[in-house]
């Protein structure tokens, strides 16, 4: 008689995906995105449907018609409890679904978020994710989700977990506070070594993409180092630092930052801020593009504007087209065409490694202007800015006035203008 075998895996939650098509970005894409960040949050899609708007309904963003035919959609699944929009929802949006569903209800901020709680590892990635969590939930911090949480597990409930959901506003608030007071010491802890860098003259290259671009598969690539590549968006979400050797023993250090996407929450680009500040301060940062994606130009632009909103859209950059294997040969020369001055590389064939460093040396060797400047002697401040983001010489002191000489980085510029010394620039 044949032994009857039980399978040990855990079932995943499953989940319905609504999705918006509109006229900036087709659906296949935005939709097919949204997808993959469920498999990589471990769920089962199991119902999807495309909802196209006139309107945004205030109470329920789709409006009740939608939300019956939801509702009638999801009862096919007797274990769906999960039904997740493309879309950022407001609060009252978010507690009108989770009645008239009698789910759980998440947005792409709530999804992406759940992922980076799943792959924080680190003592810093933990902290900033927690408090990017917090910052998202505190406006729906109600009886409501406490309940769903408690009837429903699976996602959406990690990180902060029950006992935060369950928390008054007062105390969340404290925790909120505390985490960005911890995240404040990581800052600084960032700046000292920067500074360490600086006296050493070490060459500090961010690594900056799309989520799945190939960041991570070049940093191993280039540098030895044993960062996890995976198909799957968000695989690394830790900072990795790495030193490269070139053959004249010229020390870089690569930086492998955490991976942009459409809408990246803005929760998490205020906590990850100690992070992506390595992007701000780097003296080259290459963007790491996929060029065999779909939607290459929608990505780029998508990172373009995260680098805008962290201030770092004056640095020395460099565009590297990643993927080149995989590309037909129309679709190459018409990515060489839109992006003349981008290199293109496999990361994977360690194809076009030379072409990218002798880029990154000419970008770090691009000229600043020195000029000579006369600091209100209670302006120690802006000596200390300028120690942080660049090469200082000839600092003197007197009872009237802070003089250097310094090179002044492009976005800084203005605010230094008015204590420059007149016709003081090289």
């Amino acid at each position: 008689m044949k032994q009857k075998t039980y399978s040990t895996e855990i079932p995943k939650e499953q989940a319905f995906l609504i999705g918006f098509p509109n006229d900036q970005e087709g659906l296949d894409v935005s939709f097919e995105e949204l997808k993959a960040l469920a498999d990589t949050a471990g769920l089962e899609v199991v119902r999807t449907l495309e909802v196209k708007l006139r309107d945004i309904n205030p109470a329920t963003y789709v409006g009740s018609g939608k939300v019956k035919e939801i509702k009638e959609l999801g009862a096919e699944h007797p274990e769906l409890h999960l039904f997740i929009f493309d879309t950022e929802l407001t609060n009252a949006q978010h507690k009108n679904l989770e009645d008239e569903l009698q789910a759980k209800i998440m947005d792409r901020t709530g999804l992406i978020l759940e992922i980076f709680a799943q792959r924080a590892r680190t003592r810093e990635g933990k902290l900033q994710v927690e408090c990017a969590q917090l910052a998202y939930l505190l406006p729906r911090l109600t009886g409501m989700w406490s309940h769903l949480s408690r009837q429903y597990a699976g996602a959406g409930t990690k990180g902060p977990g029950e006992t935060q959901l369950e928390l008054d506003k007062r105390k969340a608030h404290k925790r909120l506070q505390h985490l960005r007071e911890e995240l404040e010491a990581v800052r600084k802890d960032r700046t000292l070594q920067r500074k360490a860098r600086q006296k050493s003259r070490e060459t500090a290259v961010a690594l900056v993409g799309y989520t799945n671009a190939g960041k991570s598969t070049l940093m191993n690539a280039l540098t030895g180092a044993d960062v996890l590549v995976e198909n799957k968006l968000f695989a690394t979400l830790d900072p990795t630092s790495r030193v490269y050797l070139a053959p004249n023993n010229e020390r870089f250090i690569f930086i492998d930052t955490v991976g942009f996407i459409r809408h990246l929450p803005h929760t998490l680009v205020e906590a990850f801020k100690a992070t992506l500040e390595e992007a701000e301060k780097a003296d080259v940062i290459v963007h790491v593009a996929d060029a065999s994606a779909p939607d290459t130009e929608e990505q780029i632009e998508a990172v373009n504007n995260v680098l805008t909103e962290i201030g770092a859209q004056n640095n020395p950059r460099i565009l590297v087209l990643n993927k080149k294997d995989m590309l037909s040969f129309a679709r190459y020369h018409e990515l060489k065409a839109r992006f003349p001055e981008a290199l293109f590389i496999s990361a994977k064939e360690k194809d076009g490694f030379k072409a990218l460093m002798d880029e990154i040396v000419e970008k770090r060797k691009a000229p600043r202007p020195w000029a000579k400047l006369i600091l209100p002697p209670d302006r120690g401040d802006l000596v200390a800015k300028l120690y942080a983001r660049s090469t200082v010489r000839n600092l003197s002191y007197d009872e009237d006035a802070i003089r250097l000489e310094a090179e002044i980085p492009k976005d800084l510029r203005a605010e230094y203008f008015p204590y420059r010394e007149k016709k003081s620039e090289e």
